[in-house]
């Protein structure tokens, strides 16, 4: 995907978690395609294999928090864009937990979510969690990464440019 051509001056991070990868490829062309900074937030349970997966989904549904790293601090930015996989129609328990730890911090956001098909009350429960400015969201299917990331970044830039 090209580079866009948008002031440098506004300071953009792009802060993820992915459990298998999707997300992380859509983090990453977003954030090579605005020139922003990239953080992936750690999930430090274990959510690999079968039972990981089923335990997620699980953490998910009832709206649990976990134990996260993550490296860049996100009041240094104009704009965090947080992207992360849906858990049975719901936020991951490492989203909800950095929302939760950064949602003062963070001036405007723009949300993205990777899924196979139903989206369920992921982005709603984000909104509900950050209670701020958002300006963009996309639901990206998984077998769509490349052309949700472009109608994503297509929004987020019209929002940007009349800010």
């Amino acid at each position: 995907m090209e580079k866009t051509k948008r002031d440098d001056s506004m300071k953009i991070l792009v802060a993820f978690y992915s459990r298998d990868g999707h997300t992380k490829k859509a983090a990453e062309i977003i954030a090579d395609t605005l020139n922003a900074d990239i953080d992936e937030i750690e999930d430090k349970k274990s959510r690999k294999g079968i039972i990981g997966f089923l335990i997620a989904g699980y953490d998910a549904t009832r709206g649990k928090t976990t134990d996260i790293n993550f490296s860049k601090n996100p009041a240094h930015y104009d704009v965090v864009i947080l992207g992360g996989p849906v858990w049975n129609g719901r936020v991951t328990p490492a989203v909800r937990t950095y929302l939760l730890k950064n949602r003062d911090s963070i001036k405007k956001s723009a949300f993205f979510v990777t899924c196979a098909g139903k989206e369920g009350k992921c982005l709603s429960q984000m909104r509900e969690i950050y209670n701020g400015e958002i300006l963009a969201e996309k639901i990206i299917l998984r077998s769509e990464i490349e052309a949700g990331v472009k109608q994503f970044i297509e929004k987020l830039e019209s929002k940007i440019e009349k800010q």
